[in-house]
């Protein structure tokens, strides 16, 4: 008997015929007594079709005083596909029921559109298993301590599905998606990418972190604090996609580099022309900190040794840019920057990988592919375990295929 916890995506639940042949295939696979939560995330685009309808109020239905109708709006996505996968298995004969995130016990913190789980609460779900029933819980969604519902943000179902892993103990946490495990780069970009049989939570973690878009960062983190091994696998396949967890089993861990990511979700902010003195980093960071915008990478220089003036250039995520932009434009003022300057034509690239410890000349091999592929550097930022790069976004194809070159030649 296993405890399992397997999470579809919008894509593999898009239509009704889709989400028929989800349930076909778990009950094909399941043994008599294994227990089962399956995490869906809402149909195809019906998320991006919700926000359109928002949109048609207001252009900019982002805006903090709308972030609560927001969730109260996003959250109805799910709760058409745990409805329709539940009643499927009944269609064959399988006894389930649909949870939304609340009734699940997933409370949040109460950012609006970026939610975290502080705690799950399984109760209800075990229950419902007890009863010999599938359990179908609605992902990227929770409450918070009023009750009012709460979105997990980009990707949050897999951190529903991770957390609610964790939460009942499960065996595994199965996430299945639209390619058949982790490559070494996005194969629709790297037509020599590598699937991995395996990869680390502290590498996945990174790439992750830095755009490989096939987990959310969030989720990785869960599951290693819960210690729950994260099988990547194809909904569309029986193959064996790629198991995050603690350490390698199988593969050769010799290596200088596990994967390139790239983040096409990035924009430059530069405020120019301020004062060199105590403090000002601290306005603009905690300003940006209070607007629930996160930065990436920051760099500080000195433009002018005799008047002590620097300027502060650094990434933030470009959905965050018209909030950021308001923001920014206020703490401008009160500092006397002298202009701020946005740039949206930017991405990231990056290297990832345990065994860049202690290899000097890792970072160097990194640069002397992208000046091969005529790609110029802005910004460079760098972790125990990667080496990140922003570049003209219009460069990025280039950029990546070159850098995976460099490390995976045959």
């Amino acid at each position: 008997m296993a405890l399992v916890v397997k999470k579809f995506g919008g894509s593999s639940v898009a239509t009704t015929e889709k989400i028929l042949a989800v349930a076909e295939r778990i009950l094909g696979e399941k043994k008599p007594e294994d227990k089962i939560v399956v995490v869906v995330s809402a149909m195809g685009d019906t998320t991006d079709e919700l926000i359109a309808l928002a949109e048609g109020i207001d252009k900019e239905p982002y805006k903090a005083t709308y972030l609560r109708e927001m969730d109260m709006l996003l959250t109805t996505g799910e709760q058409i596909s745990i409805s329709l996968l539940a009643m499927a298995f009944q269609k064959f004969g399988q006894a389930a029921i649909s949870l939304t995130g609340s009734m699940v016990g997933v409370k949040t913190n109460s950012v609006h559109t970026k939610g975290k789980i502080l705690d799950i609460n399984p109760e209800r779900v075990l229950e419902e298993l007890n009863k010999g029933k599938i359990v179908v819980v609605a992902g990227f969604q929770g409450a918070d301590n009023l009750g009012d519902p709460v979105t997990l943000g980009r990707g949050g179902s897999d951190a529903s599905a991770v957390a609610l892993a964790g939460a009942l103990h499960a065996d595994e946490c199965e996430i299945f998606t639209d390619v058949d495990g982790i490559y070494s780069a996005d194969p629709r970009i790297v037509k020599t990418a590598r699937k991995m049989t395996e990869i680390t939570y502290r590498e996945m973690l990174e790439m992750a972190r830095l755009g490989a878009g096939v987990m959310q960062p969030r989720s990785v983190e869960i599951g290693h604090y819960f210690n729950i091994p994260i099988h990547v696998r194809s909904t569309f396949s029986d193959k064996i996609g790629t198991v995050i967890r603690e350490a390698y089993t199988l593969e050769d861990t010799y290596f200088e580099i596990r994967g390139v990511a790239h983040d096409r979700n990035v924009a430059k902010i530069a405020i120019l022309g301020v004062d060199n003195t105590p403090g000002i980093a601290h306005k603009i960071f905690s300003a940006l900190a209070d607007a629930n915008i996160s930065v990436d990478m920051i760099v500080q220089s000195i433009r002018n040794l005799d008047k002590n003036i620097t300027d502060m250039v650094f990434t933030i995520e470009k959905s965050d840019l018209s909030m950021a932009k308001k923001v920014i434009d206020k703490i401008a003022e009160k500092i006397n920057a002298s202009t701020v300057l946005v740039e949206e034509d930017v991405a990231k690239v990056s290297i990832v990988g345990a065994g860049m410890v202690g290899s000097p000349g890792v970072a160097a091999k990194m640069f002397g592919a992208l000046a091969r592929a005529g790609v110029n550097i802005d910004i460079i930022s760098t972790s125990e375990i990667s080496v990140s790069c922003l570049i003209k976004g219009s460069q990025l194809v280039e950029a990546v295929n070159s850098v995976h070159d460099e490390f995976f030649r045959d």
